[in-house]
């Protein structure tokens, strides 16, 4: 009883009054808080009186979301990774748990976070609370049989990659193609015009004087921890090539800026943290070194070269190289259905083999220049902009409003 009471002070006014639709939302990481701000303002734009609250960011509490639980508490990556955070993820849960419960939403709209979700999505269903999952979980890649609670759980899904739609329909989920949510983000950044280097690798094999790379370490604090450091001494190894190195790193904004500089003063290199845009930041990149992640598709749709890179705690890779059933760990290439980039999982993860896939995008031209091509691709591959807006439709029209 202390947590529902609990529960009915968290929507003070004006988000308990009833005369207004409420959504719960759960967005438990960066890219989800920020596909999850541009989903609201999308939802508002055609109905304003909806009201939101739930687990996201500082990009859905602009948007006018009420924050229950923020998501930089939330995300986490492999399995040791969640039982370090079990509490405040339990407790996070019991929030929401006593949100539905008491104020009784008219939505319940969760993105990506799997586990979590689909746990929520069991409480609302019990409660007769719609449900829609947009971003899918990654069924197709590991434990396929949680297709059938989403199956049971979920009233509809709303999905961003090409092949997840007919994954779904063949196994009787309601569900939508409506694009990826990265084109709404990247056509809706303010990018700086005409920033892009201008003839970054010249031809002919003259040495390039002023190579700038791209440091994409993820936007979770173990990530990094396991990430950063490797990036930063192949970065090192390729001072040695080319003394005027430079190193531009994106900060999420799921980090502070503390925590990646306690990594990155400890390096002699010449590395500038940005919090502006990633789009921006990868305008100005030769290559790009990316933690596997969302940010191999923000990469690819620059046209970016990269190595992606992806490294776990040896219990949580034991686990999941039993579980996932896929040929590419990197989205870019899953979504191109080749290996478009190079790709170095767990004991392959070391600086000198990195700095050695680097050097070949840099100074090998045939090999750099059939890359950008199929990065281009990528791209077209994930279809038009507007999946926003697309998905705002399919949760209005579940709660019944006119748009």
């Amino acid at each position: 009883m202390a947590r529902l009471r609990e529960a009915a002070r968290i929507l003070d006014p004006p988000y308990n009054i009833r005369d207004h639709k409420l959504v719960l939302m759960v967005a438990g990481e960066a890219s989800a808080d920020l596909h999850g701000s541009n989903l609201v303002k999308a939802m508002k734009a055609s109905c304003p009186g909806v009201t939101f609250c739930g687990i996201g960011g500082n990009n859905m509490k602009r948007a006018g979301v009420k924050i229950l639980v923020s998501s930089s508490d939330m995300a986490v990556v492999g399995l040791t990774e969640v039982l370090q955070r079990f509490h405040t993820i339990f407790r996070a849960a019991t929030k929401l748990k006593a949100t539905l419960k008491t104020h009784h939403p008219d939505l319940l709209i969760l993105i990506d976070y799997p586990d979590f979700n689909l746990y929520m999505a069991r409480i609302a269903k019990r409660l007769q609370i719609p449900v829609l999952y947009y971003i899918s979980p990654q069924v197709w890649a590991w434990r396929k049989g949680r297709v059938k609670k989403i199956a049971r759980r979920v009233d509809r899904m709303a999905v961003i990659l090409p092949f997840e739609e007919a994954f779904y329909r063949k196994r009787g989920v309601t569900v939508d193609y409506v694009g990826h949510p990265l084109l709404d983000a990247f056509e809706s950044e303010a990018r700086s015009p005409k920033s892009k280097i201008q003839n970054p690798i010249p031809q002919g094999g003259t040495k390039i004087q002023n190579l700038v790379v791209g440091l994409l370490p993820g936007s979770r604090r173990e990530e990094i921890r396991n990430m950063l450091p490797i990036m930063l001494r192949s970065a090192e190894i390729l001072k040695a090539k080319y003394p005027d190195i430079r190193c531009l790193l994106p900060l999420a904004k799921t980090i502070e800026p503390e925590f990646v500089d306690s990594f990155i003063r400890k390096s002699s290199l010449n590395i500038e943290v940005h919090k502006e845009n990633i789009y921006d930041v990868l305008d100005n990149c030769h290559i790009a070194l990316v933690t596997s992640g969302t940010a191999t598709l923000d990469t690819a749709i620059m046209a970016v070269p990269m190595v992606v890179v992806y490294k776990v705690t040896p219990l949580s890779y034991r686990v999941g190289k039993m579980l996932i059933k896929t040929s590419f760990i990197g989205l870019a290439n899953l979504v191109a259905g080749e290996r478009v980039v190079p790709e170095l999982i767990q004991n392959e993860v070391t600086p000198e083999r990195l700095a050695d896939e680097a050097l070949t995008l840099i100074e090998n031209e045939h090999v750099r220049k059939n890359m950008i091509s199929k990065l281009h691709g990528i791209k077209k591959r994930l279809g038009e902009g507007g999946a926003s807006e697309r998905t705002a439709r399919i949760a209005l029209e579940m709660m019944k409003l006119e748009t």
